[in-house]
């Protein structure tokens, strides 16, 4: 993935109904600021033919745990295996980073992720409160 994919990743998240995508971490900036962080560990599939992106996952992780975001593959080219290649990208960089476990947030209202996240070997816990704090004002827009 690299920061020149913005517009065409855009297009993917927006495409995916169940994506939380916000103003402030979803832009040309966030994106390119969070891929100078984690230059290894995002993945695009693109088409060979017009470089137009059918998939994509971002990730990093903080030297201790890896977080998966934003894991979509357009509509059109579901069930043909490239959220599983994607994530197994993940993961193979997460481990050549040394890093031993992978985390994710999926919306409770996201039947068809969570059952994705589930066939790949993600359990739910059910021992954590997820919480976060807003250190300035972010506008969510769903897909």
């Amino acid at each position: 993935m690299q920061s020149d994919d913005f517009p065409r990743l855009l297009a993917l998240w927006q495409s995916c109904t169940g994506m939380g995508l916000n103003d402030v971490d979803d832009t040309p900036q966030g994106i390119a600021r969070f891929l100078a962080r984690n230059p290894t560990t995002c993945f695009v599939a693109q088409s060979d033919t017009d470089g137009s992106i059918f998939g994509a996952i971002l990730s990093g992780h903080d030297g201790r745990r890896g977080y998966i975001y934003h894991t979509a593959v357009s509509p059109s080219a579901r069930h043909q295996g490239i959220a599983s290649r994607l994530v197994s990208c993940v993961c193979d960089a997460m481990k050549r980073e040394n890093i031993a476990k992978v985390e994710l947030v999926v919306f409770s209202r996201n039947a068809a992720g969570n059952a994705f996240w589930e066939a790949q070997g993600f359990t739910a816990r059910r021992d954590l409160v997820y919480r976060n704090l807003a250190l300035r004002q972010i506008t969510r827009y769903d897909s």
